[in-house]
C-alpha cells in the first residue's frame, strides 16, 4: 500500500485536530484503516450481545449505532476525498449526523450484516485512496464555508482518526457500567 503523508494545520478544519492526533505519522494510514477494521470488528464481536444496545446515557447512540455512523461518516468523507481528488470546485453541504442514526435503524439490523457493510465501505475507501494520483493528495476542497475546507489527505486521516474516537469512546465510556 501506499505512504500518504500526514495532512499539516490548515489542511484541515481546527475541529479534526481530535482526530489526527490519535494517528500515527509514519505515513501508512492505508494500513493503519485495515488494521484498525480488524481491531473494532474483534472488540465489538467479543462483546455480550446486550451490550450492543447500551447508551451510557440517554441521548447518546447505541454502540450498533456508533458503528453504523462510523460506515455512513467513512462513505460521506471518501466521496469528499473523491470529489476534491477530481478538483470539483463546488462546495459540499454537510449532514446531520443525529439525524443519520435516527432514520438508520440500526438497532434492529444484524451485526454481521453492519460488519458486512463495513468491511465492503472500507475496503472501496482503500481503494479510492490506493489508486488516486499521487498529486490529488494536496488537492484542497470546500465544505460547507471555509471552515470545514480540507485537502484529500486530509480526509484520509479525518477518516481513521474518527474511527478511533469512536473506537476510544466505546471502551472508555460504554464498557464502564
Amino acid at each position: 500500500m501506499r505512504i500518504i503523508e500526514p495532512p499539516k494545520p490548515g489542511e484541515y478544519p481546527p475541529y479534526a485536530i481530535m482526530y489526527m492526533k490519535l494517528l500515527p505519522t509514519d505515513g501508512l494510514i492505508l494500513k493503519h484503516l485495515q488494521s484498525n477494521f480488524e481491531m473494532v470488528k474483534q472488540l465489538i464481536y467479543s462483546l455480550p450481545k446486550e451490550t450492543l444496545y447500551h447508551r451510557y446515557t440517554s441521548e447518546k447512540w447505541s454502540i450498533k449505532e456508533v458503528l453504523v455512523h462510523i460506515i455512513d461518516d467513512e462513505r460521506i468523507f471518501a466521496y469528499r476525498a473523491l470529489r476534491f481528488a477530481r478538483n470539483e470546485q463546488n462546495n459540499l453541504i454537510g449532514f446531520d449526523q443525529d439525524s443519520y442514526a435516527i432514520y438508520s435503524d440500526a438497532d434492529n439490523r444484524d451485526l454481521d450484516n453492519i460488519f458486512e457493510e463495513y468491511e465492503a465501505v472500507r475496503r472501496a475507501t482503500i481503494a479510492l485512496f490506493n489508486g488516486l494520483p499521487e498529486e490529488a493528495f494536496d488537492r484542497m476542497g470546500h465544505g460547507t464555508g471555509t471552515a470545514n475546507d480540507a485537502t484529500v489527505r486530509a480526509l484520509a486521516y479525518h477518516i481513521a482518526g474518527h474511527e478511533l474516537h469512536h473506537y476510544n469512546l466505546i471502551r472508555e465510556r460504554y464498557l464502564k457500567y
